[in-house]
């Protein structure tokens, strides 16, 4: 696709800039370049505060309709923002879960009431999303759900537990895969529901990660409830809206994530500029590499989002892409420091007691990259078989 730039562009690039460089001052100054994979808990209230900051000046939702309260921005300017951002150094987001998983889902399969209610929240950076999937026995293989709602009144009653549930502990609500009818199996008989996580019914435990933090959680639900009325599409019809679901987190979502890994990218360039690392002509190689690497997951990013409707299989392409690239950037960011990078910041407490850098909390996270969202072997499968037509895997 050609995305030519128009002069209505340029200003929206102005006012991008100069709106970041207004606000990412005092207070805020500290947050630049903060908050990414392995660092997700530093300055994290101040990052809800800049949340709502964003907010009330327009940046959450650019390119959702104007009827459901974006800008309906075009695909040229979200990407501008997402440019500006980046360089601006402007801390990680708070809730990519809300704003470019959940609201597209709602804006697709939702009733006109539940986009009312969930959507404006959203927008104001004042609710906060995650993502109840994965289980003990359901990660890549999502049909193996076995969390249970039953319908009870005018409510649903959940009974189950969750795992790897990101950000689940500063989250107000969950969109949930459960089992609604009895003696269904893999895809059938799951539906996606919207459950409040603050109620007597839900118990959320961090899962404390090697980089120190706690982003993952595991979720108990015992006898947790939600209205009846909160069910994304109809009863037995969670697998679709899932899987919808994951299209926008495989392919639009993905221009998000260029924010964290623009990012991520210049500050191992400038490191390795000011270790003399890039007098090697190998590693000059390398950060080439992976510039044109992070180039062509933003191209392929405007791609999917220049499409209309749910991203389809074809999404797999770029969570392969993408997970895959982002692994290999935090061994690059560990490698480049040589030593340095096995070493880490002593403390007060002596030489023996010290913190991760940024670049291992980085080379740490993206070890899971391949693996979360549907691992590398996972999407690999559905390119083959879904996109190319080969024969299925052998069961």
């Amino acid at each position: 696709m050609v995305l030519a730039m128009t002069d209505v562009d340029d200003a929206f690039r102005d006012e991008a800039r100069q709106w970041l460089e207004a606000h990412l001052t005092s207070e805020y100054e500290a947050l630049r370049g903060r908050g990414g994979p392995g660092d997700e808990d530093v300055g994290f209230d101040l990052r809800v505060q800049w949340e709502r900051e964003l907010g009330l000046a327009g940046w959450i939702g650019l390119g959702w309709p104007n009827e459901h309260g974006g800008r309906g921005a075009s695909v040229r300017q979200q990407v501008i923002w997402a440019e500006e951002y980046a360089w601006a150094g402007a801390p990680a987001r708070v809730n990519h879960m809300g704003e470019n998983l959940l609201a597209p889902t709602l804006m697709a399969y939702g009733t006109p009431e539940q986009c009312q209610r969930f959507l404006p929240g959203i927008l104001d950076g004042t609710e906060r999303w995650c993502q109840g999937y994965s289980e003990p026995n359901a990660g890549s293989d999502l049909a193996n759900v076995a969390t249970r709602a039953e319908l009870d009144g005018d409510e649903w009653v959940l009974n189950g537990q969750k795992v790897w549930t990101s950000l689940a502990h500063v989250s107000h609500w969950a969109f949930v895969i459960a089992r609604t009818q009895a003696g269904s199996e893999r895809h059938k008989g799951l539906s996606f529901l919207l459950v409040p996580m603050d109620q007597p019914g839900v118990e959320v435990r961090p899962i404390v990660q090697p980089t120190g933090g706690g982003e993952f959680n595991e979720v108990f639900f015992d006898d947790a409830r939600t209205e009846a009325a909160l069910i994304v599409g109809d009863d037995g019809e969670g697998w679709r809206v899932a899987m919808g679901l994951l299209g926008f987190e495989r392919g639009i979502s993905t221009l998000a994530q260029q924010v964290g890994f623009e990012r991520e990218l210049a500050g191992v360039i400038d490191d390795a500029r000011a270790t003399g690392a890039l007098d090697d002509p190998m590693n000059r190689h390398r950060l080439a590499d992976a510039t044109i690497g992070l180039r062509l997951l933003a191209l392929n990013a405007q791609r999917s989002m220049s499409a209309d409707g749910v991203p389809g299989a074809e999404a797999s392409l770029s969570k392969l892409a993408w997970g895959t690239w982002h692994r290999d950037l935090g061994e690059m960011a560990v490698d480049l420091q040589g030593i340095a990078g096995v070493a880490g910041d002593a403390t007060d407490a002596g030489p023996v007691d010290y913190e991760l850098t940024l670049e291992q909390k980085l080379f740490l996270f993206t070890r899971s990259d391949t693996i979360y969202g549907g691992s590398n072997e996972i999407q690999r499968n559905v390119i083959g078989e879904r996109i190319l037509g080969l024969p299925r895997e052998p069961r």
